[in-house]
């Protein structure tokens, strides 16, 4: 486990909650002896429509609306025992996505 690296993508349509998230996985991690590096932040995805108003006549009448989908990155290396039980049982919010791999 010394050897290893465990990489923490996190997903959010809102940004305080993934912030608030990446804290407690952090604060999680580092409390248990783990080197932490980040959060990282990636870039914000941005995605557009554009919606007719009108049902029939009037092209001009639009509306558009965005999602924005915030992303971080958080490596631990050096993880525990202590480390991995810990991140297991840590409750995020439900509005988060989170992708975990083993390096």
């Amino acid at each position: 486990m010394q050897n290893q690296r465990i990489r923490i993508r996190l997903k959010a349509f809102d940004y305080r909650l993934i912030d608030q998230s990446t804290i407690e996985i952090v604060d999680t991690a580092k409390r248990t002896g783990a080197k932490v590096l980040g959060p990282i932040p990636l870039p914000t995805k941005k995605e557009r429509f554009t919606i007719l108003i009108s049902p029939h006549v009037n092209k001009d009448a639009r509306d558009q609306y965005e999602i924005r989908t915030h992303k971080r990155l958080i490596d631990i290396i050096q993880p525990t025992e202590k480390t991995v039980d810990a991140l297991m049982r840590l409750d995020l919010a439900a509005g988060v996505d989170v992708q975990i791999s083993l390096d």
